[in-house]
């Protein structure tokens, strides 16, 4: 099954989920995952369809908040000015703890906000959401001469590029970036799991859904990959390599006393 196919069916699955009236009303009982997923697919087909109902904007709201944040779901994307997270999802003020960084990268800093949105806030659902014509990964595709810090940045992008052009059929180069798109969002969700085993432990226990999706500019539309494909492989191996990576208690008491 194509991404776009399991988008489809993960929206269909979504929209069953919902009742008549969508919107979430702000300090009711915490969402699951499922849930959580089915509000956003619902916000982004009115979104969409241009029937938007902006909820969570009011001055009580903002008075009320003022005492600490109930986010729904943690959502890491891209930096770029087209992708204005809360609205194409037609979610307010405190509903989404939201992280952006050009080419929607897991890196030190964005784990570590991750980690504050899914373990300290306990977002039911973590979205790494990739757009298209993203900047920052045609960027590395084309290999252009890039400046400052920002080769730091997007040396994560790299290996999604390489995984789209190993794996080129004939397809077009915009197809290519498409598909290194859709490849940096896995190795975003693949890295952030490498770097946190909180975030990894969580995830194995189930206390988090963490799903790749990708916001088309043109349309609107959010599209949802779903779950990483190797995911159980990706879980059991991280966490055999964080089991040995920490010493025993006896190696631990050897390693203090000399």
């Amino acid at each position: 099954m194509n991404w776009h196919n399991q988008s489809l069916l993960a929206a269909a699955i979504c929209i069953t989920l919902i009742t008549s009236n969508s919107t979430r009303t702000y300090g009711e009982a915490p969402l699951n995952s499922d849930q959580a997923l089915a509000v956003l697919t619902e916000g982004n087909k009115r979104f969409v369809e241009g029937h938007c109902e902006h909820p969570h904007l009011t001055k009580e709201l903002r008075h009320k908040l003022a005492s600490g944040q109930h986010p729904f779901v943690t959502i890491m994307t891209c930096a770029d000015s087209r992708v204005p997270v809360e609205l194409p999802f037609d979610q307010g003020i405190g509903d989404t703890f939201v992280i952006r960084v050009a080419g929607n990268v897991s890196d030190i800093d964005e784990i570590g906000s991750i980690e504050y949105g899914v373990c300290h806030l306990q977002t039911p659902l973590l979205v790494i959401m990739g757009h298209t014509r993203c900047g920052a990964v045609t960027a590395v595709f084309n290999q252009e001469e890039l400046h400052g810090c920002i080769p730091s940045l997007v040396d994560n992008i790299t290996p999604a590029v390489i995984s789209a052009k190993e794996n080129e059929h004939g397809e077009s180069q915009d197809q290519l970036i498409m598909e290194a798109i859709k490849s940096n969002v896995w190795n975003s969700i693949k890295d952030l799991l490498k770097g946190s085993p909180e975030v990894l432990q969580l995830a194995k226990e189930g206390a988090v859904k963490i799903v790749g999706a990708i916001y088309d500019i043109d349309s609107g539309v959010v599209s949802w990959l779903g779950e990483h494909p190797q995911k159980a492989t990706l879980l059991h191996n991280l966490e055999q390599t964080f089991i040995e990576a920490v010493p025993s208690s006896n190696e631990t008491l050897i390693a203090d006393v000399h």
